[in-house]
């Protein structure tokens, strides 16, 4: 039964030394087009940080040594050009340092002092480079670090993996910061949100809505409807069931203002395309982690539809 396992591990030792590479390949593809990216944007100014010099670029895997230092300088070289950057040899090995009766050898990380005086060394009559950098191979995919050498300011440092998992999870984690702070604070989320149900009735509004609540599940505000009822305005309010989807449930009342200005001039109520007063029930589900949303609606003048939300309008509405 022994010898089984062993031979199993065996052959399976070769695929999960092909899946990892894969993952780091993918990930030093997450680096370049993350900092072409950033420079194309100007997040990174490319006289900034270059000249650079490569002060790490370190495989995790014994399976890797052989490839990864060289596709993680192919990288740079693709976002920096070979001219804007320089090799530290020196830096990526231990250093021996003899005096008399004495002997040291360092394998630790170094410092920008040390990485200062080595670049002195070796690169002539180029000028000084302007940062490090460190891009090494994790378990994950790649961790790239880019350090001002004048002040040891961080231009740049973020760990890469195929999917940019991390970054989302950063994100997401500062995107719930922010929102308890917002709650501690007591300060307004306003959302939007155009509704139109086509089949088999109609309904076309706009609503304006506060999210409130201590746990933000209420949302109210001003509606302004198109058709059912023509022309109206009326307030809103909904209910948001995190369990169920995020569904959210509600109703709005409408007045109708052609109906209310008829009224007003002829002094008794008198009715020109819609009721005085409208209620609409309304559903929303929105659709994944998008700006849409599936609506149903049924208001009190016998529409009963089924559309679409389009909620938070965004000038690209198909963006999360």
């Amino acid at each position: 039964m022994l010898l089984k396992h062993l031979a199993l591990l065996a052959a399976l030792l070769p695929t999960v030394a092909l899946a990892q590479r894969d993952t780091s390949r993918e990930a030093l593809a997450r680096v370049e087009e993350t900092l072409t990216l950033r420079l194309e944007q100007g997040g990174i100014a490319l006289k900034d940080v270059t000249p650079a010099i490569v002060v790490s670029i370190s495989p995790a895997f014994e399976e890797s040594k052989a490839w990864y230092p060289t596709a993680a300088l192919q990288t740079l070289v693709r976002v920096f050009g070979s001219a804007a950057l320089r090799s530290c040899e020196a830096c990526m090995t231990s250093r021996l340092f003899v005096e008399e009766g004495r002997l040291e050898q360092f394998t630790t990380t170094l410092g920008t002092e040390e990485i200062i005086r080595l670049d002195e060394n070796t690169r002539g009559t180029a000028p000084p480079a302007r940062v490090a950098i460190w891009l090494d191979e994790t378990l994950e995919g790649a961790s790239l670090r880019i350090i001002d050498l004048h002040n040891s300011r961080i231009v740049f440092v973020q760990n890469f993996d195929p999917g940019l998992t991390e970054l989302v999870r950063t994100r997401r984690n500062f995107t719930l910061t922010e929102e308890l702070e917002r709650r501690a604070r007591g300060d307004s989320l306003t959302h939007t949100f155009l509704d139109v149900t086509v089949y088999p009735g109609q309904h076309v509004s706009l609503d304006i809505a506060e999210q409130w609540g201590d746990t933000n599940a209420n949302l109210a505000g001003l509606s302004l409807s198109a058709y059912d009822p023509v022309v109206g305005v009326g307030g809103a309010y909904y209910r948001v069931i995190p369990n169920a989807l995020n569904l959210m449930v509600g109703a709005k009342v409408l007045l109708s203002v052609p109906t209310a200005i008829a009224s007003g001039i002829s002094g008794q109520p008198t009715q020109v395309l819609d009721p005085l007063l409208t209620g609409v029930f309304m559903v929303r589900m929105p659709i994944a982690s998008s700006n849409y949303g599936v609506t149903f609606s049924a208001s009190t003048n016998g529409r009963v539809g089924i559309g679409l939300s389009l909620m938070n309008i965004t000038a690209l509405p198909f963006l999360p």
